[in-house]
This record gives C-alpha cells, sequence and structure tokens, in this order.
C-alpha cells in the first residue's frame, strides 16, 4: 500500500491564551495519497492557511505529528525541516512572488541551484517545465513583461521544479479573472496528474474545488470530508 505524500496526526494548533484563546486545530487527521488532489474550503479565518503553514512545516504544531512520505517531523531541527522542505514540498500562493528582475527561466532555474543542481540540469529541468506549461515562447519575458495567468503559471513551476512529492497551494487562482483561473487550473490539474504529486489546494472557488478528486473542511478543529 502507498505511505501518504501528506499525514497529520492528531495535530494540535491554537493562538491566543486564556479567555481569548483560538484552537484553530484540535487533534486533526489527514491524509493525502500521491497523484491525489483535494481542495481545502471553507471561510476564511477557518484556519486553511494554518493547516497548510504546518503541513508545509513552515510553522510548528502544538501537538501531533506531521509526516512527509515516510518522514516524522515533530522532532527534527530547523536545518532538516528546511532540507525537506526544498526537496519534497512546493509552495504556489496567491500572488505569484517571483523575483522582478529575473526572467521566468531564471526563477525556476533560482531553487533548482539552491537545492545544489547545476547551472545545466536547472535550466534543462525549467525550460521543459515552462513548456509544458504552454511558456515555451516566454522564458525570457520577465515578470512584469507577463500577464497575471502567465505569471502565476512561472509560479507553479517554480514550486515544482525540484520535483517535490507535496504541493501546497493557497488561492492559486484568487487573483485572477475566471478565464485565466480556469487555464491556470487546468494546467496545474495536468501536471499533478502527469507527474504524481499529491496536491492540497486551498480555495473559495467551489466550482473548481468540485472538479477536484475530494473536498475537505475544516470543522470544530478537525479536517472533515465534504
Amino acid at each position: 500500500m502507498s505511505v501518504p505524500s501528506l499525514q497529520l496526526a492528531n495535530v494540535c494548533r491554537a493562538f491566543g491564551s486564556g479567555e481569548t484563546q483560538v484552537r484553530v486545530l484540535e487533534g486533526a487527521d489527514f491524509a493525502l495519497m500521491p497523484g491525489e488532489m483535494v481542495a481545502l474550503v471553507g471561510p476564511s479565518g477557518a484556519g486553511k492557511s494554518t493547516l497548510l503553514h504546518i503541513a508545509g512545516l513552515l510553522e510548528h504544531a502544538d501537538k501531533g505529528e506531521v509526516f512527509i512520505g515516510a518522514t516524522a517531523t515533530a522532532a527534527l531541527d530547523d536545518e532538516a525541516r528546511t532540507r525537506l522542505r526544498r526537496h519534497e514540498i512546493g509552495f504556489v500562493y496567491q500572488f505569484h512572488h517571483l523575483m522582478g528582475e529575473f526572467s521566468a527561466i531564471e526563477n525556476v532555474v533560482l531553487p533548482q541551484r539552491i537545492a545544489g543542481l547545476s547551472v545545466e540540469e536547472a535550466s534543462a529541468r525549467a525550460r521543459e517545465l515552462l513548456g509544458f506549461l504552454g511558456l515555451g515562447h516566454r522564458l525570457e519575458h520577465r515578470p512584469g513583461e507577463l500577464s497575471g495567468g502567465e505569471q502565476q503559471r512561472v509560479a507553479i513551476a517554480r514550486a515544482v521544479a525540484n520535483s517535490p512529492t507535496l504541493l501546497l497551494a493557497d488561492e492559486p487562482t484568487g487573483n485572477l479573472d475566471p478565464t485565466t483561473g480556469e487555464h491556470v487550473f487546468t494546467t496545474l490539474q495536468s501536471l499533478v496528474k502527469q507527474s504524481g504529486l499529491a496536491a492540497l489546494i486551498a480555495t473559495h472557488n467551489l466550482d473548481l474545488a468540485r472538479r477536484m478528486d475530494r473536498r475537505v473542511t475544516l470543522k470544530a478543529g478537525q479536517v472533515v470530508d465534504i
């Protein structure tokens, strides 16, 4: 049986203390399998971003365990968490956060160079990804010369450049018009299915959420299927 790409086991996270304490996650359990694309839906303030940050090792849980593949992460030091994040997890946000002074291909090459790949290897991988995402003719353009949808597709290519096993996306189409958002979602969906990535995508777009493999939400600090 396949090992989940992401598993939360009895994860708790609260903010504040005393009477003002807000319990966002309360013994939350969740598993995401390779090749699975899951929508995380719910109102603003429900804790979706907190869950993504904990799943992506950007934030520590107060209690419980987060597994990335077979690796338990709760006891890892910061260096080990950073290394695991760099090689196993990709992030896509509502705003692309591309480096404006670099071209599309350079934005995708950079994380690979940080991970230790040669310029030649990183450039070849970046060209392949950007070509797959329909940007083969825009490699040398800087973010300011790209449309919003093109910028977001560059951000997706950057997120998966190091061949992660897990992709976490926070409102990846939220800043785009419906037509552009549809295009970005379709390319993201194709990438997930062809590569075997596991993807957890927070979104307010219920039409897109229904097209994913399943939908989950947060209720009383638990991750529950819809």
